[in-house]
């Protein structure tokens, strides 16, 4: 493939078609355009998770690795694959329906924003795209936490 075309791809990729480069908190509207997605993943079994989470976290990290460099920029606000990868690992091992994605979309949003130690070191510390990727990934492990007890509590 020509130089372009794998950047064009990159970008798609990264920007979930778009997304990232629409207004106002493009980690919100990422991670509100994973949602669907996050449904039916949920849905399928832990084994389809998996497989779709390990995808997006590679291909995902490859993209945000090459658009980061086109936008000469170290974690570039449009890249929102990231937030794909952290809310995907946010709902793995759960299968409560809307409840449980609407707390696991605020606690992954808290964390991801927050930044509590280590997603905060993840953040300044890794370079390139697993360094956009890994804070996302962590924030997502926290969120994880929070959607499993919340939805124990609430059986």
């Amino acid at each position: 493939m020509h130089e372009p075309v794998l950047d064009i791809f990159a970008l798609r990729v990264a920007t979930l078609g778009g997304i990232g480069r629409v207004g106002m908190a493009p980690g919100t509207l990422g991670t509100l355009a994973t949602l669907p997605l996050c449904w039916m993943v949920m849905r399928s079994g832990m084994a389809w998770h998996l497989l779709v989470l390990a995808v997006v976290v590679v291909i995902g990290t490859w993209a945000a690795h090459r658009s980061a460099r086109l936008l000469d920029n170290k974690d570039p606000k449009e890249v929102v694959v990231d937030e794909m990868a952290g809310m995907l690992l946010t709902m793995v091992g759960t299968s409560e329906g809307w409840f449980g994605l609407l707390v696991g979309f605020l606690a992954f949003r808290l964390f991801d924003i927050w930044k509590p130690w280590p997603v905060s070191w993840l953040d300044r510390s890794v370079p390139g795209g697993w360094g956009i990727m890994a804070d996302d990934l962590a924030a997502g492990i926290y969120a994880g936490l929070v959607v499993t007890i919340v939805t124990f509590w609430t059986e």
